[in-house]
C-alpha cells in the first residue's frame, strides 16, 4: 500500500506574508505594503498615517516593558497578549509595534509557534522583526494526504477555551426578535423534556412568519429561554436580552396546512417538525427558536479604540457571580453602535474615594483620584452591548463599574 506524506507549507511563505501585512523592518516597501493593505482595512486616514510612522520609525523605548527580550520564539500556548505584556508597558499598543494600527478579520496578523522575533532598537525607537518559524517535521500518515494551514496553527489573540463559547452560544436579541420567535410544543413521544435526537415540534407566534422550509429559509436553529434584559446602568434603558443557550436543532418539515380530505373541513394549520442535534441542557415545551447565524471564525489583536469610548458594566457572566475576576466574562453597555470593535481594550475603574484631609484646620472632605482597576478586551460585539474578557484586575469587577481608554499607571 502506497504511503502519503503530510504536506506543510513552506514557513518561508508565513514569512512573507506577514511581513507584508505588518510591514516589519527590512523591507524597503513597507510604506507601500501598508498602504495597499490600508484598502481592505477599516481604518481612518489619520490611523492609517500612524501604522505607516510606526511602521518606518516604531515606538519608544521608554515604552517597552522593563526586560523586553531582544529575542524570543514564539511558543505553542503564546497569545498575542501574552507576548505584548512581554513587550510593552502597554500591551494593547501592539499594533503599533508592529508597524500596523488595526487588524482586519479576514486578513489576520499571523504569528506562528516557532517564529523568531527579535527586538530592533534604533534611535531611541523599537519595533519587532519577525523571522520563518522553524521547519516542521514530515510525518509519514495514511490512507489520505492531509493538508494543514500555517495559518490555522497561528497564535491566538487570546486564550481561546476562555471564549470559544461565547463566540458560538451568545444569544443577544432585541424585543422584536424575541417577540418573533417560534416557541417548541412537545416532543414526538410527548415528552416533557427533549434531548438530542429527538423530534419536536413548533409553531411560529400569531403575526410572526412561519417555520418554512422552502429553499433559501433557515434550517439550522439555536433553541433558547429566559430572555433576561440587560439594561443599562446609566439610563435604565434595555440595551438588549441576553437568552440561555439550550441547544440547537434542524428543521425537518415546516409549518403546513392539511390537505383537504373533502370532508368540507376548513384546513388546519399543522406544527413544525425539528430534530434536536445538539442538547446543552434539557429542553422543554415553551422554549424558543432562532435561526443559527454560520460560524464566523475571528482574528484579531489588542488596540485601543481610536475615539475615547467610556460607559459601565452591565452584566457578570454567571448568575452567582457578583465580582468578575480575571479571564471572566462581561457585558458592556456600548457595542458597534458606539465604534466598539473586535481587539478593543478598555480600562476598568473604580471611583476614587473621599476622605477628611485633617492636616487642614478646615477639615475639607476630598476627593481621591480614579484608579485603574485593571483590563479588559472586547471579543463578541453587538449592536449596543459587547462580551468583553478581563485580562487584568486587582479587585473584583462589579456591575456599574466603569470603563473606558486605559491609561498607564
Amino acid at each position: 500500500m502506497p504511503r502519503f506524506v503530510r504536506m506543510y507549507p513552506r514557513p518561508r511563505a508565513a514569512a512573507l506574508t506577514l511581513a507584508a501585512a505588518l510591514g516589519l523592518g527590512g523591507l524597503a516597501t513597507a510604506g507601500g505594503a501598508l498602504a495597499a493593505d490600508a484598502r481592505t482595512l477599516p481604518v481612518t486616514p489619520q490611523q492609517r498615517s500612524l501604522a505607516q510612522t510606526t511602521a518606518a520609525r516604531g515606538i519608544p523605548e521608554a515604552e517597552l516593558a522593563p526586560g523586553a527580550p531582544d529575542v524570543y520564539t514564539v511558543k505553542t500556548g503564546d497569545t498575542l497578549w501574552s507576548i505584548s505584556g512581554l513587550y510593552l508597558r502597554s500591551p494593547w499598543r501592539w499594533p503599533e509595534l508592529w508597524g500596523m494600527n488595526l487588524q482586519d478579520v479576514r486578513n489576520p496578523h499571523l504569528i506562528y509557534p516557532g517564529q523568531r522575533l527579535t527586538l530592533d532598537r534604533q534611535g531611541g525607537f523599537a519595533r519587532l522583526r519577525g523571522g520563518a518559524a522553524e521547519e516542521p517535521p514530515t510525518v509519514i500518515v495514511s490512507p489520505a494526504t492531509r493538508y494543514e494551514t500555517l495559518k490555522a496553527s497561528a497564535i491566538p489573540a487570546i486564550p481561546p477555551h476562555l471564549i470559544e463559547p461565547f463566540l458560538a452560544e451568545p444569544l443577544i436579541v432585541d424585543a422584536t426578535t424575541l417577540d418573533a420567535a417560534p416557541h417548541l410544543l412537545a416532543t414526538s413521544t410527548e415528552r416533557v423534556m427533549m434531548s438530542r435526537g429527538d423530534r419536536i415540534y413548533a409553531r411560529s407566534n400569531t403575526g410572526a412568519p412561519p417555520l418554512l422550509d422552502d429553499p433559501g429559509e433557515p434550517r439550522l436553529f439555536r433553541i433558547f429561554r429566559n430572555a433576561v434584559p440587560l439594561k443599562d446602568p446609566e439610563t435604565q434603558r434595555i440595551l438588549a436580552y441576553e437568552a440561555q443557550f439550550l441547544g440547537r436543532a434542524r428543521l425537518v418539515r415546516g409549518e403546513h396546512e392539511s390537505i383537504d380530505d373533502g370532508s368540507g373541513r376548513k384546513p388546519e394549520q399543522i406544527a413544525a417538525t425539528l430534530e434536536v442535534t445538539q442538547s446543552k441542557e434539557e429542553i422543554r415545551a415553551g422554549d424558543r427558536l432562532l435561526p443559527d447565524p454560520s460560524r464566523t471564525f475571528m482574528s484579531y489583536v489588542p488596540h485601543v479604540s481610536p475615539e475615547p469610548i467610556r460607559g459601565r458594566i452591565v452584566s457578570v457572566y454567571g448568575s452567582a457571580v457578583v465580582n468578575a475576576a480575571q479571564n471572566q466574562i462581561v457585558v458592556i453597555n456600548r457595542g458597534t453602535s458606539d465604534g466598539v470593535e473586535l481587539g478593543n481594550v478598555f480600562g476598568l475603574f473604580k471611583d476614587g474615594g473621599r476622605l477628611v484631609d485633617k492636616t487642614d484646620p478646615a477639615r475639607p472632605n476630598v476627593r481621591l483620584p480614579d484608579e485603574r482597576n485593571g483590563l479588559m478586551m472586547v471579543f463578541r460585539p453587538f449592536e449596543n452591548v459587547s462580551y468583553a474578557l478581563v485580562l487584568q484586575i486587582r479587585d473584583g469587577v462589579r456591575v456599574g463599574d466603569r470603563f473606558g481608554p486605559p491609561q498607564v499607571d
